[in-house]
């Protein structure tokens, strides 16, 4: 008997038809991605319907290859309105954090850190013992020369520790952004863990990133290292 017409595709034929078909390859943002399958699926559906009515009766289409196909082309679609989604998300979940961001602006926050902002003529950090002893304290400027070396003593606890912006050379260093090394070692000479803070009101917010940035004159300081925030008191409440 002969059979006139006869289209049939199967397996990976029968991808490969509907990419022929107009199925376009998933690339670029979701969004685009997600209108293209969209489309492309109104044309699988006629590839589909024009595949079961001209199959020849000899070669029947495999069921199981045809309920695969239809399912993984369904995944595909399903996985990039899922992206859509997430995409959304992420845009909200940023915008969220600028709002909350910029609420920072005028209040004086303690954050992980070892950079402070000398001005008016001190710089001052939050130093973390483990335990007491000794430090020796390293100073440097925001391209990473040492302007200043001095030593501490150090109790077990939170303390500050305060610099004049005097430099080793006696001159006085300008103002702007200089980070500290504490070297903590005990009584008996061993070293142990001494960890840095620092404290200031904040005066901006870097928008440039993936994640908002506080700032604090040239430092910046992520959100998840802030610790404390004292917020400015009002007329009213003094």
């Amino acid at each position: 008997m002969a059979v006139s017409n006869t289209t049939t595709v199967t397996g990976a034929g029968f991808a490969n038809a509907a990419n022929g078909a107009g199925a376009a390859t998933v690339s670029g943002s979701s969004a685009t991605s997600a209108a293209t399958l969209a489309s492309n699926f109104d044309q699988f559906l006629t590839l589909l319907t024009t595949q079961l009515r001209n199959q020849s009766p000899l070669d029947p289409l495999d069921t199981n290859q045809f309920t695969q196909q239809l399912v993984q082309f369904a995944g595909v679609e399903q996985q990039l309105k899922t992206n859509d989604t997430l995409a959304s998300l992420l845009t909200l979940n940023k915008a969220t954090a600028t709002t909350n961001a910029v609420g920072f602006i005028g209040s004086t926050i303690t954050a992980d850190g070892a950079a402070a902002q000398l001005k008016g003529g001190v710089a001052e950090w939050r130093i973390n013992a483990a335990r007491g002893g000794t430090a020796a304290i390293t100073i440097r400027d925001a391209t990473g020369n040492v302007v200043q070396t001095a030593t501490a003593t150090l109790a077990a606890g939170a303390q500050s520790y305060r610099w004049n912006g005097t430099t080793s050379t006696g001159a006085t260093a300008p103002a702007g952004a200089y980070s500290i090394t504490v070297d903590a070692r005990d009584v008996s000479g061993q070293p142990f863990t001494a960890t840095t803070e620092i404290t200031g009101a904040v005066d901006g917010v870097d928008l440039t990133g993936d994640t908002p940035l506080l700032k604090i004159g040239a430092i910046s300081v992520a959100l998840d290292k802030v610790k404390s925030i004292v917020r400015p008191q009002t007329a009213a409440a003094q």
